[in-house]
């Protein structure tokens, strides 16, 4: 009669252990390729777009919708805006803050080492600062992919070239309004100020242009540039007296003017009232001097006509002896007799 088998041994502690471990790294490990093998299949949004880019080199670019790639090293997806979508960037490199950041605090701010910080030079001597913020669109993807690390500093650089070179052929009453009394005599001051920005907006653009020819493109183009000027602080404070003693100046020029035209109108007045009194007076004198004068003319009238040669000797038969009725005394000399004369002074 054989004996009974033995019995297996059951597997030990150690090694259960470690047949768990495996499974489990084993499961991980197929986890990890088939996150690795979808890893770029993705969805691509409407306001997106994707570069595929295969060893470096560009491949395709995908739209909106569901990109099926091959996973790194192969190949590597990077996400941009669409072509539509406009994208905003400020220049820093143009503030006065920023470029006095890593100078020390304790340097005093009159410095020739923060004097001109911020500031540019325009073509009347004069100093002002931009704050420029630019709105653009990637046109071609693969030159942004390439610049993305120094997108934003390399824009900054182009726009500050320009923004230089537009603020030296201006002078500052056209880029900020500094004597707002000047627009009213110059129609073109306005026109001229509005005409800052797309000069600004076409000399970025001519840059970018610049750049692509030079196989250094940035593959973006500005849409629209946003523009603030200012003055710096010690140049505030003297051109707000400026501006105050010009509008005190233009409210006293404003009050003289009321006032002498209130004086000529009330000399203009006085005149007019003068020459009416006159003109009135003037016409009174000259009827009663008619109706005085209306005898002696209308004699005067048929003397001349000899309409009545007797009409002298009547009226002399008529009037005199009233008049000799009046006199107390009268004497009368023959004018063919020389033997009495009448003298002045002698007594009679």
């Amino acid at each position: 009669m054989r004996g009974a088998a033995p019995a297996a041994r059951p597997p030990s502690p150690w090694m259960q252990a470690g047949r768990l471990t495996f499974l489990a790294l084993y499961g991980i490990t197929l986890l990890a390729a088939f996150g690795w093998a979808v890893s770029n299949i993705r969805q691509v949004g409407p306001e997106s777009r994707a570069v595929v880019l295969r060893m470096g080199a560009l491949e395709r670019i995908h739209g909106a919708g569901l990109l099926l790639a091959w996973p790194r090293p192969f190949e590597q997806v990077v996400m941009l805006p669409s072509a539509d979508r406009v994208i905003e960037q400020r220049v820093e490199t143009l503030l006065r803050e920023n470029q006095t950041r890593g100078i020390d605090a304790n340097t005093s701010p009159n410095s020739d080492a923060v004097a001109g910080a911020g500031y540019l030079l325009t073509g009347d001597a004069g100093v002002v600062q931009l704050d420029v913020r630019v709105f653009y669109k990637v046109i071609d993807p693969y030159p942004y992919v390439l610049q993305s690390a120094t997108m934003t500093a390399a824009l900054d650089r182009v726009v500050a070239r320009s923004a230089v070179a537009v603020s030296a052929s201006r002078d500052l009453d056209t880029i900020l309004v500094a004597r707002p009394e000047l627009v009213g005599s110059d129609s073109q001051a306005a026109e001229r100020r509005e005409r800052l920005r797309g000069d600004l907006m076409q000399g970025i653009n001519q840059s970018l242009a610049a750049l692509q020819a030079q196989g250094a493109g940035l593959g973006v183009h500005v849409e629209r540039v946003d523009l603030q000027s200012s003055l710096p602080d010690g140049a505030v404070n003297a051109f707000n007296a400026v501006l105050t003693a010009s509008q005190k100046a233009e409210q006293n020029i404003a009050s003289a003017r009321n006032d002498a035209a209130k004086v000529n109108q009330a000399a203009t007045q006085e005149a007019d009232r003068t020459l009416q009194v006159a003109h009135a007076q003037a016409s009174e004198r000259l009827a009663k001097a008619q109706a005085d004068t209306a005898t002696i003319t209308s004699l005067a009238q048929t003397q001349r006509e000899r309409g009545d040669p007797g009409l002298l000797q009547r009226l002399y038969r008529e009037r005199i002896p009233t008049i000799l009725q009046k006199a107390g005394n009268v004497t009368t000399v023959d004018p063919h007799d020389d033997a009495r004369l009448i003298l002045q002074g002698s007594q009679p």
